[in-house]
């Protein structure tokens, strides 16, 4: 058996995380784990984290805890275990080095910057803050008038963080594939203020936007939509900048929280179906009724 030591007592997402990513490339059934600061225990471990003042990759040590830390990113986030882990063998457990780049930018940057006690989100409200992953492992902890087993709760936590990164790499690999379909419909594009996707590519409309958002000139998309009520066509409006909800050009105010009868009638398109409040997307019963909608919108 691989034999990984962390530290017992409180947990936190960083070293839950770091044990999770060891699972998965080492596979769980060859390791064993154990939740100690014994100091014999952590020099005969074959994998380290989150303890030992050490980090040095070939010899698989990931802690930060030392003087000076473990280094930072480019963007000045330090890397805690997680992410120093991540760093070392993301590439081999994500299968792509993109893949694993993307999940560092939007999972373990903000675990390894939570465990660092560095403040990466302002909130917009008072006394209202993002629940975060870091908040969800905190869950697991027991409180002062539960049983105190951390160990137990450690383990429930890890099958939680291990299924997170295993969804995250599924999810971004496909994504990234998506994204080729997407670029290459903007490539082809005769008017690229407005984008049309095939039927066949049905990623969702996030894909569509998160791509389209990088590009300047993109207005409009227009998507097929194959959902539990029914199938239909989508016109996104795309947003200004990956940052905020704010559309580049709503759709056009006359047309928003209407649908059926009282749409077609606003719009002049006959297969119209909805238009959502903030004008960000409406829904046509064909492709043809979304592309008169979106060139109508366009024209406004």
């Amino acid at each position: 058996m691989i034999k990984i030591v962390t530290h017992d007592a409180k947990f936190h997402a960083d070293d839950v995380f770091g044990v999770a990513a060891l699972y998965l490339l080492l596979g769980e059934e060859n390791v064993e784990v154990t939740r100690t600061r014994d100091a014999g225990l952590v020099n005969a471990a074959d994998y380290a984290l989150d303890l030992g003042g050490v980090f040095d990759p070939a010899k698989n040590r990931f802690d930060h805890h030392q003087m000076g830390g473990a280094g930072k990113r480019d963007n000045g986030i330090q890397y805690a275990s997680f992410g120093l882990i991540w760093k070392t063998y993301g590439d081999k457990i994500a299968g792509l080095p993109e893949v694993a780049a993307k999940i560092d930018q939007t999972l373990t940057q903000l675990i390894d910057a939570g465990d660092n006690g560095q403040d990466i989100i302002t909130p917009n409200f008072p006394n209202v803050f993002p629940f975060t992953v870091n908040g969800i492992v905190d869950l697991y902890r027991p409180t002062w008038k539960e049983e105190e087993n951390w160990d137990k709760s450690f383990f429930e936590a890890v099958r939680l963080a291990k299924w997170i990164i295993t969804r995250e790499i599924k999810i971004t690999s496909d994504a990234f594939e998506a994204q080729k379909f997407v670029k290459d419909a903007y490539e082809k594009s005769t008017d690229r203020r407005l984008i049309i996707m095939d039927e066949s590519h049905d990623f969702g409309r996030e894909i569509v936007m998160n791509t389209l958002v990088n590009f300047p000139e993109p207005i409009y998309a227009v998507l097929y939509r194959a959902e539990r009520a029914g199938t239909s066509w989508q016109v996104l409006a795309i947003k200004k900048d990956p940052a905020t909800f704010a559309s580049r050009k709503p759709l056009p105010e006359s047309w928003r929280a209407k649908d059926g009868q009282e749409l077609e009638q606003a719009t002049g398109v006959k297969d119209a179906k909805f238009c959502h409040r903030s004008g960000f997307m409406c829904l046509a019963a064909s492709k043809e009724g979304a592309l008169a909608l979106a060139k109508k919108a366009l024209e406004q």
